[in-house]
């Protein structure tokens, strides 16, 4: 006798009429849409994922190494997934860290206004400020020379960065960079365009990128919206800095562990640890924020013990010596945050340069 056939709703695939679930694509064969059917599939999912982030975050905080073990055992549905963990301890973090970047931002605005309000002052007579500030901005200038390749500055970039740095405190209107800051206010006050202010400012005839945007930059913040806006964009460059690291940082552990499973293994373990750093990073600012003020000095302890936790991270998963991981570990750690500073640096200057 032959078994009666429909097709799924769904994926249209014949399947036998006794069917509750399409053994295809799992739909239910013969379910009328009501107020419950509607919302069931969203409110199983969300209950779902809260019950598997609750299993996962205490082994996540106090077992280094356990989830990414247990992932890779086969045990991919009792905890919630590395990347989906990642992702949504990044939003929380990224939220809560909103805050303090709305108070950044309130102080450099404030700043900003001082700076634009401001008229150039007298010369000071304080020889021993005079130095002082000679020695802050000769470190400056020092760490923009060594940077200059890595930043893409040219030697006319450099000299006129210098030229800027160096008429911060005078006694007269005009600076190096041939600027009268009255001539600049007045037409700014009568709207002039941007080409004719960038003339006055001293622009080059043929400006590059980088003049270009220091320029721009520099002329936001002469009409009051420079700074808060350069942070802002700065910040918006973290999570896709984070978003480049992790795999560099799932490569590193390759390298290192070149035997131990495939890139994606690596990969699986990177997803966990970052999600560790987020989660203490996120409790640390909802604490500072909403309950009270952490010191300085057991954030800095705490943020240094994540070395640890690292450590003992790569000795549960990869179960190698522990000597020989804790050299690992330090050397892995080092070589990370040489990549973390220039790639960092990179797209903050471009964030925070290129849409000013």
């Amino acid at each position: 006798m032959e078994t009666k056939q429909i097709n799924c709703q769904n994926c249209e695939n014949p399947i036998d009429e006794g069917f509750k679930f399409c053994p295809n694509c799992g739909q239910k064969t013969n379910e009328e849409l009501t107020i419950g059917v509607l919302f069931y599939n969203t409110i199983s999912n969300y209950f779902s994922f809260d019950a598997r982030f609750l299993k996962s975050f205490i082994p996540l905080m106090i077992r280094p190494g356990y989830l990414a073990k247990r992932f890779l055992a086969g045990k991919r549905l009792l905890y919630l997934h590395p990347a989906q963990m990642y992702l949504f301890v990044s939003v929380i973090f990224f939220f809560l860290f909103s805050f303090v970047v709305a108070d950044w931002k309130k102080e450099a605005n404030a700043i900003n206004k001082k700076i634009v309000e401001s008229e150039v002052v007298e010369k000071t007579t304080d020889s021993a400020q005079v130095a002082f500030d000679s020695i802050q901005k000769a470190k400056v200038l020092e760490s923009l020379k060594k940077n200059q390749a890595l930043i893409g500055m040219s030697d006319e970039d450099l000299k006129k960065t210098d030229s800027i740095i160096k008429s911060q405190s005078g006694n007269n209107l005009k600076t190096s960079w041939d600027f009268d800051k009255k001539k600049v206010d007045s037409l700014i006050d009568a709207g002039a365009e941007d080409k004719v202010i960038y003339r006055e400012m001293g622009m080059s005839e043929n400006p590059g990128f980088f003049e270009k945007r220091i320029f721009k930059g520099f002329l936001n913040v002469m009409k009051g919206s420079g700074a808060g806006s350069i942070i802002q964009r700065s910040v918006d460059a973290v999570p896709i800095a984070m978003f480049i690291l992790l795999p560099l940082f799932a490569f590193l552990l390759k390298l290192f562990y070149y035997k131990r499973g495939r890139y994606s293994h690596h990969l699986v373990f990177s997803f966990y640890f970052f999600s560790f750093l987020f989660t203490l990073f996120g409790l640390l600012l909802a604490i500072d924020l909403f309950i009270f003020e952490i010191p300085a000095w057991i954030s800095w302890l705490i943020v240094l013990s994540t070395f640890f936790y690292f450590y003992f991270a790569l000795l549960n998963f990869y179960q190698r010596n522990w000597f020989f991981t804790f050299i690992k570990s330090s050397v892995i750690t080092f070589v990370f945050m040489m990549m973390v500073i220039p790639t960092t640096g990179i797209l903050l200057v471009l964030f925070g340069l290129m849409n000013t």
